[in-house]
Formats: structure tokens, sequence, C-alpha cells
């Protein structure tokens, strides 16, 4: 299993990303990769 370390610049960064998850139900994993999924698509941009 590997394992991701995320430093933030602030705790309202980890925060915000935090209430984020918690509103869509998903887990950390899952919001990383939602934003892959969104990224590798193009609507991110």
């Amino acid at each position: 299993m590997k394992y991701v370390k995320i430093e933030f610049e602030d705790e309202s960064q980890y925060e915000g990303l935090k209430e984020t998850k918690k509103r869509h139900g998903l887990t950390w994993r899952g919001m990383l990769l939602h934003a892959q999924k969104e990224l590798d698509s193009g609507s991110a941009d």
C-alpha cells in the first residue's frame, strides 16, 4: 500500500477541503480519484 502526505499552507485550506469531502460523502481517496477524473476529462480547465 502506498501513502500520500499532503501539507497545507494554512488551516483554512485543510478545513475547506474537509468540508467539501464531507458534503459530497467522499473519503480522501475518493476526493483524489474524483479530481483525477475531472482533470483527465478536461472539464476542470
